[in-house]
């Protein structure tokens, strides 16, 4: 029990300096940067054949500064008829639920809410909107998830709430299909295999996308091992 506890502090310490050292390297990329890679990135997941056949996208809304910008995806999902989800902080409880942005006039709409992000409100012209958890009918066949950080092992570093893994184990748990997992990475986020610490209770991606390459399990088999290398 005890060496569980020390090795439990050991990676939330490793966590943190890990958000510390990728943050300050973000901190310093300039708008124009973000913009460029960002707009690669998205050209590489409108391109993506599981994106292509999936019919309800959940997409965040991006910070102006540090993550991937998800202006051009968001676009995309609603013109080509797809569901579109947001992330939704639950100000009762601290978890996450996605909920459904019906339109362009409904997304421009918006008010901000948990970090400065837009966030929807329960409800839409006046009736409640479609959620995933708080309904029973409702599923996302893909996640775009953001991160402080990525490996090539598909690992992710959020901003250490949990709440895309609470989510993720809420679906797995309530017999629903697990989304396709997604990440967005700038090319300053991403680290090689191995450097993003992981427990038991994080989820790995299924994809990962940066400006320059998409990493799956595939590309992982491919890839030489490090005895190889």
């Amino acid at each position: 029990m005890a060496s569980t506890l020390h090795w439990q502090a050991a990676i939330k310490t490793q966590k943190r300096a890990l958000r510390k050292n990728v943050g300050a390297i973000l901190n310093q990329l300039s708008s124009t940067s973000i913009e460029d890679q960002s707009r690669a990135i998205a050209e590489r997941v409108l391109s993506l054949p599981s994106f292509q056949r999936s019919q309800s996208v959940s997409c965040y809304l991006s910070m102006p500064s540090g993550e991937a910008r998800t202006t051009v995806l968001v676009d995309a999902i609603l013109r080509s008829g797809k569901i579109l989800y947001v992330p939704k902080i639950q100000s009762s409880d601290g978890t996450m639920d996605f909920l459904r942005v019906y339109s362009f006039d409904d997304l421009s709409s918006l008010p901000s809410g948990t970090w400065g992000i837009n966030e929807p409100g329960e409800s839409w012209e006046g009736g409640m909107r479609s959620r995933v958890l708080g309904s029973a009918s409702d599923s996302l066949d893909l996640i775009l998830l953001p991160g402080v950080a990525f490996d090539r092992g598909l690992s992710r570093l959020g901003h250490g709430k949990g709440y895309y893994d609470q989510f993720i184990s809420a679906c797995v748990t309530s017999a629903r299909p697990k989304p396709l997992l997604v990440g967005l990475s700038l090319r300053e986020q991403l680290l090689n295999d191995g450097q993003v610490p992981m427990t038991e209770h994080d989820w790995k991606l299924d994809v990962l996308v940066t400006p320059d390459e998409t990493l799956d399990m595939e590309t992982l088999k491919d890839a030489p091992s490090r005895l190889e290398t």
